[in-house]
């Protein structure tokens, strides 16, 4: 029987008022003209302000946990990250998109809307309880995504991006939802708790050819909206066609997002398979790992680059995820945030080189720019270091802590090739940085920096937080440890 509780309210708050401000600024938007469509962006601004505030305040004890509307929604120390960093990275994309949209007249209501919309999808989706749950929140974040990427309507390049996600992110859904569906049929619930349990028992049942079918289009799926290798066609083209405004929030926030579901529905449902589904995510972490480092190399658009960059941080991620251990997860969580923030940062400087008319996408486009702006040209280095893993910075410790728990895991293979795939991509990041320290300038002027003084502060926080978070980044391990109940021990 369906009970309703009111406390089910005050657990789903923070999504409850987002929505609500978010319907609340779509009205309000109507009735502003152009010249006033700085409010909308305040507005936006302060309501995933509020929001973020909301979520932490309601931060459970270590290993607690909370369920609402019939264990359809869950609050735990996983979602509580997870929800902390995406409204983050998500207020941060506002702050870098608004001179980048206002100069190429996208400075429009629909892009803060669609924003909020794909936050309120990503936040439901790591606090999903229930199949249904899952689909919801992964509905509503990739219909919001849909149309941001095809937003510019007058570029024909971001209506084909637009249209090859819609296609090829339609088929990722209708796998997943097959995947499901053979899923249910096999326990009879829906429930994700429920179904760890039936699994459990139904290893050696005549469902258990059912449950394998289901498993492989639920990892099918998963691998599409991750981005991973060989499903991996449609980032390269979407960061490349999209405009960069649209592809900073691509790809950051809906990566965490997708790690909460991926943790869901591996662990959370199918964690009784875990034997079946650890082969797999190798498969793909060895493919992604060499697709998206080997064919990097070649590309000379820097967002293009940077797409198959993701593919090969994909593979990173699903290292975490073969270990099958809460400190395997804890890992994986900490690089997926780690790659969310420098993901920002690289795209933000590209935001920070555009002009109307130029996009600043090329590789060459940062020829000299040590020269032009020693402080930019730093903040992009440090970007690019961490990305391929160099010390001190942020990514090589999220790099490293997923190759421990994979030799925990008793894969040492897995990390030697890793390592390896990690040596390649060094080649593409430091030819950027060689790029904007050793060649000489187009443009033999001082850069032209945008007057929102804003996004040029807060670009270079992010880009400081990348060496920060590197020289202390136990706290956020350890904060990670905790929410999968990890005995933290920073120091070993």
């Amino acid at each position: 029987m369906i009970e309703f509780h009111a406390y089910d309210l005050s657990t789903m708050l923070p999504e409850l008022f987002l929505l609500g401000a978010t319907c609340l600024i779509l009205l309000i938007d109507l009735f502003l003209k152009q010249s006033q469509r700085d409010t909308t962006h305040w507005l936006t601004i302060a309501a995933l302000a509020v929001t973020g505030v909301l979520v932490w305040n309601r931060a459970l004890p270590d290993g607690a946990s909370l369920s609402a509307f019939n264990d359809m929604f869950v609050l735990d120390g996983m979602a509580t990250i997870l929800k902390i960093f995406i409204l983050l990275v998500t207020l941060a994309v506002c702050v870098y998109a608004r001179a980048y949209l206002r100069d190429r007249k996208l400075f429009i209501g629909e892009f803060y809307l669609l924003l909020l919309f794909a936050c309120i999808g990503m936040m439901v989706l790591v606090s999903a309880g229930n199949l249904i749950t899952v689909y919801l929140g992964l509905e509503l974040l990739t219909l919001s995504q849909y149309a941001l990427v095809a937003l510019n309507r007058d570029s024909s390049a971001s209506s084909e991006a637009g249209m090859k996600y819609f296609v090829l992110g339609a088929l990722a859904s209708g796998l997943l939802l097959y995947g499901m569906s053979m899923i249910y049929g096999a326990t009879g619930t829906l429930d994700l708790a429920k179904i760890h349990v039936v699994v459990g028992d139904m290893m050696h049942s005549e469902h258990r050819t059912l449950l394998a079918f289901g498993l492989v289009f639920l990892i099918t799926g998963i691998a599409f909206k991750f981005g991973a290798a060989p499903f991996h066609m449609w980032i390269p083209d979407v960061y490349e066609g999209a405009p960069t405004a649209m592809v900073v929030f691509v790809g950051s926030a809906p990566k965490l997002a997708a790690f909460g579901m991926a943790y869901r529905l591996l662990e959370g449902a199918m964690g009784g398979m875990h034997g079946d589904w650890t082969v797999m995510l190798s498969a793909l972490a060895v493919l992604s790992l060499a697709i998206g480092n080997v064919f990097a190399i070649a590309q000379a658009n820097l967002k293009r680059m940077l797409g198959y960059s993701t593919i090969s941080h994909i593979g990173f991620l699903l290292l975490g995820f073969v270990n099958g251990t809460p400190a395997g997860y804890a890992a994986a969580m900490f690089y997926m945030i780690s790659y969310a923030l420098m993901a920002t940062v690289a795209f933000g400087v590209i935001m920070l080189l555009a002009r109307a008319g130029f996009e600043a996408e090329e590789i060459d486009d940062f020829r000299g720019l040590n020269q032009r702006n020693p402080w930019y040209a730093g903040i992009m280095a440090l970007a690019m270091f961490s990305l391929a893993g160099v010390p001190p910075l942020f990514g090589f410790f999220a790099k490293l802590m997923v190759l421990k728990a994979v030799i925990d895991a008793g894969q040492l293979w897995l990390a030697i090739v890793a390592i390896v795939f990690a040596i390649i991509g060094l080649f593409y990041y430091l030819r950027v940085v060689k790029v904007m320290y050793f060649d000489a300038p187009q443009d033999d002027a001082p850069l032209a920096l945008p007057a929102d003084r804003a996004f040029r502060w807060s670009l270079s926080l992010n880009g400081l937080a990348l060496l920060a978070l590197g020289v202390a980044w136990s706290p956020l391990l350890e904060w990670c440890n905790r929410a999968f109940s990890v005995a933290a021990d920073v120091a070993r």
